[in-house]
């Protein structure tokens, strides 16, 4: 059988991240954890876009500050959000003396730009690098769905884009280290309900574990957490009743990004949270910290993307979607 998981010989160690969100996600359940928020969705600027951007640039700075490295002792910058050519990182990222790898993988971009600068290192390409990734509700919904002018009602099904953007740092000294990852597959179940991302990911997630557990010698207890991108409540539920149907039961710990970012019960955001920021911020505001403490000691991190386009939508095409997995443990505590 063709060996799929990558084992990082040289692991990379997550040695800073930092978060910035705005209004929303500071009143949620998570608000104490993020180190910065905004009141102003704008964050200052005069559209959404630009907004975003901004939620980049301070993402990456505060990153590089926490590190204590700067700028030009980054081997290479791995970016990507939601926007139309990637233009929230091109902008953010222009001003950085440091080579630029932009990324799109729609809510997956978080663990794709760490499964790939996690490989860039273990490969000894690169000692230093730092991933950063955003989303905005305003200018998501603007892209992908209509202009908050327009008014529509939301489905049940729909989730809330996240407005906010993490950043990862990468090098050789920290507690936190990436063991593992796994590339994810394009998969299509033939969903074609931009209200409900939910079910056209979870089969990608579902996917990926299965042949994760297939290949490793893990099973779903060995991990604290399993910890999918932003399924919301829709997409968690499907993958663990599939799963379940499978013999793979992860319901005891399985949680999900798009459902710890907001509260369901009293913030009106439908099945959950959602976003390339999503999970970016949940990971680098919560997570990472646990295991950087030793509250965590092995997590399995698997963000899921729904790969359609505007155009893809605009002409009746269903959504794709990837789930990228990483195995990320406390330095020293397998």
């Amino acid at each position: 059988m063709k060996k799929s998981i990558l084992k990082f010989k040289r692991k990379p160690k997550i040695c800073a991240s930092y978060s910035v969100v705005g209004h929303m996600e500071a009143d949620g359940p998570l608000g104490k954890q993020f180190d910065e928020y905004c009141l102003d969705d704008k964050f200052g600027k005069e559209s959404w876009e630009k907004a975003e951007s901004e939620m980049q640039r301070r993402a990456l700075c505060g990153a590089i500050k926490k590190s204590g490295l700067i700028d030009t002792e980054l081997d290479v910058l791995l970016a990507g959000d939601l926007l139309n050519q990637c233009i929230g990182s091109n902008y953010a990222l222009s001003n950085f003396d440091t080579g630029f790898l932009g990324l799109y993988g729609a809510c997956s971009t978080c663990s794709e730009g760490l499964l790939i600068g996690a490989s860039l290192f273990s490969g000894g390409i690169i000692d230093t690098c730092a991933t950063v990734t955003s989303s905005h509700y305003c200018a998501s919904e603007r892209q992908f769905r209509f202009p908050l002018e327009y008014g529509g009602q939301r489905t049940p099904t729909a989730q809330w884009t996240t407005t906010g953007a993490g950043a990862f740092i990468l090098s050789d000294n920290g507690d936190v280290e990436i063991c593992e990852g796994l590339v994810g597959k394009v998969i299509d179940k033939g969903i074609s309900d931009i209200n409900n991302m939910g079910a056209a990911m979870a089969p990608a997630a579902i996917n990926t574990l299965k042949r994760y557990f297939l290949e490793s010698e893990h099973s779903p207890e060995d991990f604290d957490l399993i910890i999918t991108g932003d399924l919301g409540y829709e997409g968690s539920e499907i993958l663990k009743e599939l799963l379940l149907d499978e013999g793979i039961d992860i319901r005891k710990n399985h949680v999900d990004c798009g459902l710890m970012i907001f509260d369901r019960d009293r913030q009106d955001v439908h099945a959950g949270g959602s976003g390339c920021g999503c999970s970016a911020v949940v990971m680098s505001a919560s997570i990472i910290p646990n295991l950087a403490s030793g509250v965590l000691k092995n997590v399995l991190f698997l963000g899921t993307g729904a790969l359609m386009s505007p155009m893809s939508l605009s002409q009746g095409g269903t959504i794709p979607s990837v789930a990228h997995l990483l195995h990320i443990s406390h330095a020293g505590g397998k």
